[in-house]
C-alpha cells in the first residue's frame, strides 16, 4: 500500500464531492442568501450533517477498524460475526434515536439554535425542516459502517465518492424547486433524506464483495462488541472535536441575525482542506497503522505515523496560508451573487480568515488522535477533546457580546491549536511516537514551498484585483485561474525539493 496514492484517491473523490457542494451552496446563496429560510435550513441540516461528519469522516472508523481488524486476524468467520453484531445493534440504536428525535424536535432545535426562539416564524420553520432531514442520520450512520468495511480492506474510492450523491440530489432539488415554484428550503430538506437513502443502497451494493450483512436482533452482546461500543462514544468526541466545535459555534451564533449562514458558508470553504489534509490521510492510514500495532511491527507503525504527519502538513500548510491571504476573494468568487450581498461577503470572509489560522490544527488533531486509536486507546483523546470543546465554549461565550459571531472561528482555532500541543506532549511522554529527522527536514521544505506559493498568490491577487471585484460577472473564472496557478507553483516547488516522490510513502 502507498499512503500518498491511497490518500490521493480518497482526496480526488472528496474534491469532486466538495466542488459539487460548492455549486450547491452557491445556488443556495443565490436563491436564499442569508435569509430566515437559509438560517432555518442550515440549522435543520446542521445536526444530521454533523453526525454525518462525525460518523463518515473517520470517527466511526476510529473505533470500528481496530476492533474489526483484530476480529479478522482471529479468523474470517469471527470477523463476519463481529460485523453482523455491530450492525444489528447499531441499527437498533439508530431507530430508537431517530424516533425520539422526531418526537422531541422542538427541544433539539432549541438546543442547537436557542436564538431562534425570539423569532417564532424562524423557530417553527426550523422545527419543520429538522423533522424532514433527521432520518438522514439513520442512513448516513449505516453508510459509515459499510464504509468502515471497505476501508478495512484498503478500498477507499467508493466510500469517499458516496457524498457525491448528496450534493447531486440537492442541486437537482434547487432547480426543480425553482422551475415549479416550490419552497426551496423544504425541497432541500426532503433531498437530504432521500440522498442519505441512496448513499446507503450504493454502499451496501459495493461492499457486498467483501461482506454480506445478516441482521440478527438476538440481544446477545459479545465481549468484542461490548468493547467496541465502549470505545465508540469517546472516539466520537475525540475524533470529531472540530465538528463538535462547529456545532457549538452554530448554537452561539444563532443569537445574531445571519451569523449561522455566515459560519456555514465559511465552513463549507475550509472543510475541503480539512477533508484532504486530515480526513483523507487519517482514513487511509488508520487501517494499516492499526494492523501494524496488532502485529507488533513497531518500526512500520512509527514510519506510518511520521508519513501521516508529513502528508497532512503537505496538504494543510498551503491551504491555511491560502485561506488567510485570499479569504475575501474566495468568498466573493464563490458566493457573491444574487441575494448574497457585499456585506455578506465581508462578514463570511472574516470568519474564513480566522478558520484559516486553525486549518493545520484541525487536520493534525485527526491524525494525532489516530495514534491513540490504533492502540485501542480512546480515553486520552476523549479527555483532550473534552478540554478543547470546553475551552472553545468558554472563549466563545466570554467574548460573544463584545466581538459578535467572529469570536467563534477565533475560539475554534485557538482551542484546536492547544489541543494539538497537548496531543504532542502526551505522545512524546508515553513514547507513542518516534519523530525521525527526515520528518523535520521535510517540514522545513513544506514551509519553504508554502511561502513561495503564498508570494505568487498575493502577487496574482493584486494583479487581477479589478477582475475580482464584487460586481464583476466573471470573477469566479479569474479566482479559479489564480488558485490553479498558485497550486501549480506549490506542486513544482515540492517536486523540486523531493517531497512528492511516490516511493517515500510506500508502507510495505
Amino acid at each position: 500500500m502507498n499512503l500518498l496514492s491511497s490518500a490521493s484517491i480518497f482526496s480526488f473523490f472528496t474534491l469532486i464531492s466538495r466542488i459539487l457542494g460548492y455549486i450547491r451552496d452557491i445556488l443556495i446563496a443565490v436563491f436564499l442568501g442569508a435569509s430566515i429560510f437559509a438560517d432555518a435550513f442550515f440549522v435543520a441540516f446542521r445536526l444530521p450533517n454533523t453526525f454525518r461528519r462525525l460518523f463518515a469522516e473517520g470517527t466511526f472508523n476510529a473505533a470500528f477498524i481496530p476492533s474489526y481488524t483484530s476480529a479478522k486476524l482471529s479468523g474470517k468467520k469471527i470477523g463476519k460475526n463481529f460485523a453482523d453484531d455491530v450492525l444489528s445493534l447499531l441499527l437498533l440504536i439508530l431507530i430508537i434515536l431517530v424516533t425520539v428525535a422526531e418526537i422531541f424536535t422542538p427541544y433539539l432545535v432549541y438546543l442547537i439554535a436557542p436564538g431562534f426562539v425570539a423569532d417564532d416564524i424562524k423557530f417553527h420553520l426550523a422545527i419543520e425542516l429538522t423533522r424532514i432531514t433527521f432520518p438522514f442520520l439513520l442512513f448516513v450512520s449505516l453508510s459509515s459502517f459499510f464504509s468502515g468495511i471497505l476501508n478495512s480492506n484498503n478500498k477507499f474510492a467508493a466510500a469517499s465518492a458516496a457524498p457525491i450523491i448528496l450534493n447531486l440530489i440537492l442541486i437537482v432539488s434547487i432547480f426543480v424547486s425553482y422551475i415549479y415554484d416550490l419552497n426551496i428550503a423544504k425541497q432541500l430538506s426532503y433531498g437530504v433524506t432521500f440522498a442519505g437513502f441512496l448513499q446507503l443502497i450504493f454502499l451496501i451494493y459495493v461492499t457486498s464483495v467483501f461482506y454480506k450483512p445478516n441482521i440478527n436482533f438476538n440481544f446477545i452482546i459479545t465481549t468484542k462488541v461490548k468493547f467496541f461500543f465502549k470505545k465508540l462514544l469517546p472516539s466520537i468526541l475525540a475524533s470529531g472535536v472540530t465538528q463538535i466545535n462547529i456545532l457549538v459555534g452554530t448554537i452561539v451564533a444563532s443569537f445574531q441575525s445571519g451569523a449561522v449562514s455566515y459560519l456555514y458558508y465559511a465552513d463549507r470553504v475550509y472543510q475541503i482542506n480539512l477533508a484532504i489534509a486530515g480526513i483523507a490521510v487519517g482514513t487511509v492510514s488508520l487501517p494499516v497503522l492499526s494492523k501494524a500495532f496488532k502485529s507488533k511491527n513497531f518500526s512500520k507503525a512509527f514510519k506510518i505515523q511520521n508519513k501521516s504527519i508529513e502528508l497532512s502538513l503537505l496538504f494543510s500548510v498551503p491551504a491555511s496560508l491560502g485561506l488567510i491571504f485570499a479569504s475575501s476573494e474566495i468568498v466573493n468568487g464563490l458566493f457573491g451573487y444574487g441575494s448574497f450581498t457585499s456585506k455578506d461577503v465581508e462578514l463570511t470572509s472574516s470568519a474564513l480568515t480566522f478558520f484559516g489560522y486553525g486549518i493545520v490544527a484541525f487536520a493534525l488533531i485527526k491524525i494525532l488522535a489516530n495514534f491513540f486509536f490504533a492502540r485501542d486507546d480512546t480515553k486520552n483523546p476523549f479527555y483532550i477533546s473534552s478540554f478543547v470543546v470546553f475551552l472553545n465554549v468558554l472563549i466563545s461565550l466570554s467574548f460573544f457580546n463584545i466581538y459578535g459571531f467572529i469570536i467563534i472561528p477565533i475560539a475554534t482555532s485557538i482551542s484546536s491549536w492547544i489541543g494539538v500541543l497537548i496531543f504532542i506532549f502526551l505522545l512524546l511522554k508515553n513514547k507513542f511516537i518516534l519523530v525521525k529527522i527526515d520528518l523535520l527536514y521535510n517540514i522545513i521544505k513544506i514551509i519553504i514551498s508554502s511561502v513561495i506559493m503564498s508570494v505568487s498568490l498575493i502577487l496574482s491577487l493584486d494583479y487581477f484585483a479589478n477582475y475580482l471585484e464584487f460586481n464583476y460577472a466573471y470573477k469566479s473564472i479569474y479566482l479559479i485561474i489564480i488558485i490553479g496557478f498558485a497550486g501549480i507553483i506549490y506542486l513544482l516547488s515540492c517536486n523540486l525539493l523531493g517531497l512528492l516522490k511516490i516511493k517515500n510513502f510506500r508502507l510495505n
